[in-house]
């Protein structure tokens, strides 16, 4: 307004007169007073103006009024003394530094925290505001409450999410519904309040789809189906089509095969080209479907078409699986080409090693060999290594008669494919199978060439050459061989498994055991060497006396033809693998086996006896030849006794002069455990009685277990239906039933 104008002029005018003015070069406000009276002129003819000062000024509030709410401060004027006189303003503030109605302001233009014009001198200093009390809580708007409630779902269905990962499907389920409930009651409150159009329709697919999942995840497919359902009718979901492929993997979890195939097309027919990947596993799921009920044929163009697209190994492997069940062989040839020279897309293995020897370096390098990913690229090595191998073996089947060159075809391939390391696999595979046909020089001249590869290759391949000439009976070339798996990898427990047999046929038993527990500590799985470990002479004895009281003479026979290969020079092993014939009623075999052992002991009574009396049960003309050589033996038998008695009646009175007392303890300890055994033995064939006599007789009370009492051993009744033919001599049970 033209008065504060004409004040401001007036002020400044009168605060100079009190000023020493400055020379003129020193004047630093020239200019300041200049005023222009054309600004008079502008606002005395605006019409407008003028009018708006008559009708305000009246009702401006007086000097001095108080008007709160404003912090203009008041504007000093200077009197031609120099002294400040307080100045109200022209909104009736009262002057700074002013005393009203005993009042005390504060000095300062600006109002401060704490501070206040109604406030009496000496009140309390309250800067903070305590005294008012708590402030009143704020209360959320409707929209905020909107969006804590989406917050609230989202973390619902995570929990479910997270509940799923861990395996505990049934909170999973819980949280899904609950999250479902909760969206539910949210869109409802949006209805309600008119915001409809602010509906989260991402939040709302989000909660129906883990609901759906979960169903699904539970085995609540009727469920599942119908939340799949109301998802993909809701025009509002864009890509819902998608949902369909999960809709077709349940009704194939049914084998609802038609209705499988059914939305598969449906989704497939609703997913662009652009999405091969989707596209490529869409025709895979139907293919397998095809597969299950047996159309290969129409599996077949499934698998062609997504080789021709987008090639991986699992519809390679599964296209050769359905060629074999069509018996096309050449095709299968083919699928195989194919399938080799997918690219697998696994980075070089040379990306983790270190290029410096700088630490940290080598601990990030060491963080990412073990990490998801490489974890993941190993699986997919080691799976397409497992369907390139058994590939292989379908297109070489063991008994065709082009095997060797159907082999050597799929191993050419493989050298020059990306899976090279396979070729030695595939060889060592055809080794095998050689093996197993019998063609051991074939299988031999395989593996021998395996002595310059790696260690790992040159192990396993010696130690199959082990085994074989093991087989063979060649004991030196199984040692050798034995020695050289060893060499290659000492911690291979088939080899030391093989190198303990070699040892062992060389009665070096306690050595043997040695190996054989080493590859137990190298494998405890090593079911081989665990078995060996038993074959101590006492087990397998205590094992075959077991068997025959239990009437299962078949498997006593396997102990005792263990024991003959262990003690091959002692004959009442041979003897009693030939009563085990005799009893379980196979003379045939029975003959033989004695036959045999009259050959390697010609002058044994008990072998003679039997020949004598088996050849007279079965009519054979041998009889006469084998009562003859029973009476010479007889005879050599008596004239032996004899000089052992007269040696001992010579030597006894030295013994007991001497030291004999001492002997005796030393030989009745050393020998007590075989005697306990042999009279076990003893008591199981006795008499002369026909081959299937009933008579029973009680154990023997003083049998001590060889294998000691801290084994759980088959308990049997305490009566026993034996064969009483005496197999042999009381002189062939001696002290030397075990060994000493």
């Amino acid at each position: 307004p033209t008065s504060d104008l004409f004040l401001h002029t007036f002020f400044k005018q009168k605060s100079m007169e009190n000023v020493h003015q400055a020379a003129e070069e020193d004047d630093l406000y020239s200019g300041y007073n200049d005023f222009n009276p054309a600004f008079y002129s502008e606002f005395e003819n605006d019409v407008g103006f003028q009018q708006a000062v008559r009708t305000t000024y009246g009702r401006r509030p007086p000097i001095g009024g108080k008007f709160p709410g404003t912090a203009i401060g008041a504007r000093p004027l200077f009197s031609s003394s120099g002294s400040r006189m307080p100045l109200a303003s022209s909104m009736g503030r009262p002057v700074t530094g002013a005393v009203q109605d005993g009042l005390a302001r504060p000095m300062s233009a600006v109002k401060a925290a704490g501070y206040s014009s109604t406030l009496t001198r000496g009140s309390a200093f309250d800067p903070l505001g305590r005294s008012r009390g708590p402030a009143p809580p704020l209360e959320d708007t409707p929209e905020e409450k909107l969006k804590l409630l989406e917050k609230k779902i989202n973390t619902l269905i995570e929990e479910s999410c997270m509940a799923q990962s861990t395996g505990n499907l049934q909170l999973a389920l819980d949280k899904a519904k609950e999250a479902h409930r909760e969206e539910r009651a949210l869109v409802k409150q949006r209805e309600q309040s008119g915001s409809a159009d602010h509906i989260n329709l991402d939040l709302t697919y989000s909660v129906q789809l883990n609901l759906a999942n979960q169903y699904e995840k539970n085995e609540m497919h009727p469920e599942a189906l119908s939340s799949y359902k109301a998802i993909v009718k809701n025009k509002m979901f864009s890509n819902a089509g998608r949902l369909k492929v999960n809709m077709g993997n349940i009704y194939y979890k049914q084998k609802n095969y038609h209705k499988a195939i059914k939305f598969y097309r449906m989704a497939l027919d609703q997913i662009s080209n652009a999405h091969k990947d989707m596209r490529s596993k869409i025709k895979h799921s139907i293919a397998v479907v095809f597969i299950a009920m047996g159309q290969y044929s129409d599996a077949i163009t499934s698998l062609e078409d997504i080789m021709s697209e987008t090639p991986n190994i699992t519809a390679g492997f599964n296209l050769i699986l359905c060629y074999h069940a069509a018996g096309d062989r050449e095709k299968m040839k083919k699928a195989f080409q194919k399938l080799i020279s997918v690219p697998l897309g696994i980075s070089d293995e040379d990306k983790y090693i270190p290029p410096n020897d700088d630490t940290s370096s080598k601990m990030v390098i060491e963080a990412i060999k073990n990490d998801k990913l490489s974890q993941m690229e190993r699986d997919l090595k080691a799976r397409a290594e497992k369907y390139i191998t058994t590939a292989a073996k379908l297109i070489c089947p063991a008994m065709d008669a082009s095997f060797a060159s159907e082999f050597d075809w799929c191993v050419d391939m493989v050298k020059n494919s990306q899976y090279v390391q396979l070729a030695n696999d595939l060889e060592f595979h055809k080794a095998m199978t050689c093996l197993r046909q019998k063609d051991h020089n074939q299988a031999k001249e395989i593996l021998k060439t395996f002595e310059k590869k790696d260690s790992k290759m040159k192990s396993a391949a010696a130690t199959n050459l082990s085994f074989i000439y093991f087989q063979e009976k060649d004991f030196d070339q199984a040692d050798k061989y034995a020695d050289l798996a060893m060499s290659a990898d000492h911690y291979n427990p088939a080899a030391l498994t093989n190198k303990g047999n070699t040892v062992f046929v060389k009665q070096d038993y306690e050595k043997a055991a040695e190996f054989y527990k080493e590859a137990l500590r190298n494998d405890s799985l090593c079911t081989e060497s665990l078995h060996n470990l038993v074959l101590q002479i006492d087990v397998i004895e205590w094992l075959g006396v077991h068997y025959i009281e239990s009437q299962f003479f078949e498997k006593a026979t396997q102990y005792f033809e263990r024991a003959t290969l262990i003690q091959p020079t002692q004959v009442k092993w041979q003897l009693m693998e030939a009563s085990c014939y005799r009893k379980s009623g196979n003379y045939q075999k029975a003959l033989e086996t004695y036959k045999e052992i009259h050959r390697k002991f010609p002058e044994n009574v008990d072998c003679l006896c039997f020949l004598v009396r088996l050849s007279t049960d079965m009519g054979l003309k041998e009889v006469q030849e084998y009562a003859t050589k029973l009476k010479k033996a007889e005879k050599m038998k008596e004239i032996r006794e004899q000089k052992v008695k007269s040696g001992q009646g010579s030597t006894a009175g030295g013994r007991r002069e001497g030291s004999g007392g001492s002997a005796d303890s030393n030989h009745s300890s050393g020998s007590s455990r075989g005697e306990r055994l042999s009279a076990k033995m003893r008591s199981l064939t006795v008499s002369n009685e026909p081959y299937e006599a009933d008579s029973q007789k009680e154990l023997d009370a003083s049998y001590m277990d060889p294998l000691g009492p801290q084994i759980e051993r088959p308990k049997t009744g305490a009566k026993k239906r034996v064969d009483d033919d005496d197999d042999f001599g009381d002189e062939e049970l001696g002290d030397d039933l075990l060994p000493e």
